[in-house]
């Protein structure tokens, strides 16, 4: 009862003032209002020489049907953007509608040294009616057959003038490829020993720690599932050059290369013990410790601790 005296006298007192309920303004009309503000914001901008984002979303809303935006009538910088996210597969979809645009040299170019980051083809001369979108079907086509038998692959990229006949330029190959078969390469890499030197040479581990090194070792040069003769190969090999990498490390420590080699083996004993579900006794920090200056009295307690704290924490070093 007293909500409606008040409502009364409240119109009362509108009206008194020159108000009506006619007066107010609906939700609907505010909207129209406030659209109508807008446009014609959007009309001064105009005039104004900026930017009609208002106009171009409406446009853009009213052609959807349209299908997807027409890049030829897009800047060139920016259709060579949106087309450089496409893999080799969409690109070649994409040139049947924009044929000039999706066989620029440029994009093909970017996909072949971003799959492939070496290969002695870039640093020549191309030859006559070379195109880059021919030399990543011949990349792909090599790297297939490489996965399929390495020595036939190797033998193609030179046959086409990809790669020459030297160890130390297939060794870069492997270095910056990363779609070549694992398995397929760690028996390329034991029959060729001279590609696995130059291979091994263009690892930089300075400033490195220890096990951390090994693990980008291993994830270039995949270890193998047994120990043998190509697994100490492969330790005495990163040992070495781990060394020759950090001289004044090995100095202040007091490490050798064979010191090295035996904390390499240690770690990844280690590792094994530490990840294998099928050993339930796990081994303490202190025990690694003993058993690792048992082999190499010369190292310190607290570097050999701050190993097992790596592998505790981050992993296997060979995974």
């Amino acid at each position: 009862m007293g909500q409606g005296l008040w409502r009364v006298a409240r119109n009362q007192q509108l009206q008194q003032e020159g108000y009506s309920e006619q007066g107010y303004l609906t939700r609907e009309q505010s909207r129209r209002m406030a659209a109508s503000n807008i446009s014609n914001a959007n009309h001064r901008k105009q005039a104004q020489g900026g930017i009609d984002i208002y106009h171009l979303l409406k446009t853009r809303k009213s052609k959807e049907q349209e299908g997807f935006i027409n890049l030829e009538m897009l800047p060139p910088e920016l259709s060579f953007t949106i087309l450089s996210y496409l893999n080799a597969t969409d690109l070649c979809l994409a040139s049947c509608v924009w044929q000039d645009l999706a066989n620029d040299e440029l994009l093909w170019q970017g996909l072949c040294k971003s799959t492939w980051g070496h290969c002695s083809i870039y640093n020549k001369n191309p030859p006559l009616g070379f195109s880059f979108r021919r030399l990543y079907m011949q990349l792909d086509e090599g790297s297939l057959t490489f996965n399929a038998n390495p020595d036939e692959g190797v033998n193609y990229f030179m046959s086409k003038g990809i790669l020459d006949d030297s160890p130390k330029e297939i060794a870069k190959f492997i270095f910056c490829t990363r779609t070549l078969n694992w398995k397929k390469l760690r028996i390329y890499l034991d029959e060729r020993r001279d590609v696995l030197d130059d291979l091994v040479t263009l690892h930089n581990f300075r400033n490195q720690f220890l096990p951390n090194a090994l693990r980008e070792f291993f994830r270039h040069i995949h270890a193998p599932e047994e120990r043998g003769e190509y697994l100490e190969t492969l330790i005495t090999k990163f040992s070495h050059r781990f060394c020759a990498c950090n001289p004044d490390l090995m100095r202040e420590l007091g490490l050798s290369p064979d010191a090295v080699y035996v904390l390499c083996y240690s770690l990844i004993l280690l590792s094994i013990d530490l990840t294998s579900p099928h050993v339930k006794n796990k081994m303490s920090k202190r025990e690694f410790i003993r058993n690792t200056r048992r082999a190499a009295q010369n190292i310190s307690e607290d570097f050999v601790g701050h190993l097992y704290d790596n592998i505790y924490l981050i992993g296997h070093v060979a995974a």
